[in-house]
C-alpha cells in the first residue's frame, strides 16, 4: 500500500518542487529586472544632472560675453538658463536623495531659476539687465563651476569604480554603511560648499518669493498666554466650549503664535484659533460636520458679511465663492476710494445647513498692514485704454480698477475686466500704467 502511495505521490511532490522552483527563478528575475530598471534610471537621471550643471554654467557664461546691449541674447540666455535649472531640479528629485542633505542645492537652484525668469520675462528693451544683475550672475557663473566640478568628480568615481545607486539607496534607508560612500560624500559635499556661499544680491522680485512672514513687520507688543485665552473666549462668546488649551508655535521669536483650541459642549466638532504675537486673529476653525443644504448663496453671504462686521472688519465686498461638501469658502476684499484691494483680502467658511461661520483665514489682511511699500493708486491709463488690451474676442461683463499682487509679489494697480470667451469665464487684469497684462484667471460661468 504505501509503494503503491509513494508511487503515486513522488511525481505529484517532483512537479510541485520543479514548479516551485521555477517559479522562485521567475520571481528572481522578475525583482532582479525591477531592480535593474531602477538602477538605470538612477544612473541616467545622475548623469543627466552632471550633464545640465554643466550646461548650465556655460549657458551663464555666454549670458555674460554677450554685449550689454544685446537684449534679445540677454533673453534667449536666461531663458535657457531657466530651463536647464528646471531640468536640473527634476533630476535631483528623481535621486535617492530624500534622507541625504541637499536641500541648500536644491534651494540654490531654485532661486537661480526664479532670478533667470523674471528677468527673461520683462520688456528688456525697456529694462536691461542692471550692474547688480551682471554681478549676480558673475557670481552664479563662479559657482555654477565649483558645483558642476565637484559632480564630475563624483560622477568619474561612480564610473570607475562601477559604484550603484541602489546601495545607496539601501544604506540611506537602513542607515547602515556601505563600502563605498563616494555618492554619498560626493553629495554632501556639494551641498555644504552651498551653503557656505556668500549671501547673493536676488533683487527685490526673487527675495520677495522667499521673503517669510515674521512678527517683526507687525506693531504692537506680544502679549500673554491669558491675554490670548480671554481674546479667544471673547471670540467664541456664543458658543459653549470646553477643555481650552493655548499654545505657543515656533522655536524662533521672528515666528511665534499662539493657538487656542477648544471643544464644543454639545459635542460637534473641535474650535482651534490661531493668533499673532500680538493677538491679531490669524485664523479660526470649526471642524462641525454639515449634512445638508437649507439656505441660499445669497444668504451665505449676508451671514458672512454680518460676521465680519460684527468682529470689527471694515465693510468688504464679496469677490469669490467656491461650495464644497454644504460649506461655502468666500472671499472678501476691502474697496477703498474704488479699489478693490485684494492683498487686503481674506476668507470666511458659512454653513449652508444654517449660516453659521465655521472658518476664518485673515492672515493677508493681518499681515498687509505691516507692508510699508507705496503704491501709486491713480491709473495713467483710462478704461478704455486698458480695454483695448484685452482680447477682442472676450464678451467683457465688468471692469473695476484693482490692486493685486504680480507674479513677482509686486503691488499693482490694474483694470480688472470680467467676462467669458468659449463659454469659459475669465477675469483679466490690465496694468494701469503700462497695459500689459499681469494676471489671467478662470472662474465659473
Amino acid at each position: 500500500m504505501y509503494k503503491r502511495l509513494s508511487a503515486v505521490m513522488f511525481p505529484i511532490v517532483t512537479l510541485f518542487l520543479i514548479g516551485a522552483v521555477i517559479w522562485g527563478y521567475q520571481e528572481h528575475q522578475e525583482k532582479n529586472s525591477i531592480l535593474l530598471k531602477a538602477e538605470n534610471q538612477y544612473q541616467r537621471a545622475f548623469h543627466d544632472l552632471s550633464y545640465h550643471m554643466n550646461k548650465l554654467h556655460n549657458e551663464l557664461g555666454q549670458t555674460l560675453a554677450v554685449h550689454s546691449a544685446s537684449q534679445g541674447m540677454h533673453r534667449k540666455s536666461l531663458v535657457n538658463v531657466w530651463r536647464l535649472t528646471s531640468e536640473a531640479q527634476n533630476e535631483i528629485n528623481q535621486l535617492p536623495l530624500t534622507l541625504m542633505p541637499f536641500s541648500q542645492t536644491e534651494d540654490f537652484l531654485s532661486r537661480i531659476s526664479n532670478f533667470a525668469y523674471r528677468a527673461a520675462v520683462r520688456d528688456m528693451t525697456k529694462e536691461p539687465l542692471n550692474q547688480d544683475e551682471m554681478k549676480t550672475l558673475k557670481t552664479l557663473y563662479a559657482n555654477s563651476k565649483q558645483i558642476s566640478d565637484d559632480l564630475l568628480k563624483v560622477e568619474k568615481s561612480v564610473i570607475d569604480k562601477n559604484l550603484r545607486w541602489m546601495d545607496v539607496e539601501s544604506a540611506i534607508a537602513t542607515e547602515k554603511q556601505i563600502n563605498d560612500n563616494t555618492i554619498i560624500d560626493g553629495f554632501k559635499t556639494v551641498d555644504n560648499k552651498v551653503g557656505q556661499y556668500p549671501e547673493i544680491n536676488w533683487g527685490p522680485s526673487v527675495a520677495s518669493i522667499y521673503a517669510k512672514r515674521s512678527v517683526r513687520m507687525l506693531e504692537g507688543p506680544p502679549i500673554s498666554e491669558q491675554d490670548v485665552k480671554n481674546k479667544a473666549m471673547k471670540f467664541l462668546r456664543a458658543y459653549e466650549v470646553k477643555d481650552i488649551k493655548v499654545q505657543k508655535n515656533g522655536n524662533s521669536k521672528e515666528y511665534e503664535t499662539y493657538t487656542v483650541s477648544a471643544m464644543r459642549t454639545d459635542g460637534n466638532g473641535k474650535i482651534s484659533l490661531d493668533f499673532t504675537l500680538q493677538g491679531q486673529l490669524l485664523s479660526y476653525f470649526n471642524s462641525r460636520n454639515v449634512d445638508k443644504k437649507d439656505i441660499s448663496n445669497d444668504d451665505a453671504m449676508m451671514s458672512a458679511s454680518r460676521f465680519l462686521k460684527k468682529h470689527g472688519y471694515p465693510q468688504m465686498e464679496p469677490v469669490r465663492y467656491q461650495v464644497n461638501d454644504n460649506i461655502e469658502s468666500l472671499t472678501f476684499v476691502p474697496v477703498e476710494n474704488g479699489i478693490y484691494m485684494y492683498p487686503k483680502q481674506l476668507q470666511v467658511r458659512v454653513a449652508l445647513d444654517n449660516g453659521e461661520i465655521t472658518g476664518l483665514q485673515a492672515s493677508d489682511y493681518v499681515y498687509h498692514h505691516a507692508d510699508k511699500t507705496k503704491v501709486n493708486l491713480k491709473p495713467k491709463l483710462t478704461k478704455d485704454e486698458a480695454l483695448s488690451h484685452v482680447n477682442p474676442d472676450m464678451k467683457v461683463n465688468y471692469s473695476r480698477l484693482a490692486l493685486i499682487n504680480n507674479e513677482v509679489s509686486q503691488k499693482v494697480l490694474c483694470y480688472e475686466f470680467g467676462g467669458s470667451f468659449d463659454k469659459q469665464g475669465y477675469r483679466i487684469y490690465i496694468n494701469a500704467d503700462t497695459g500689459l497684462e499681469e494676471s489671467i484667471e478662470p472662474v465659473s460661468s
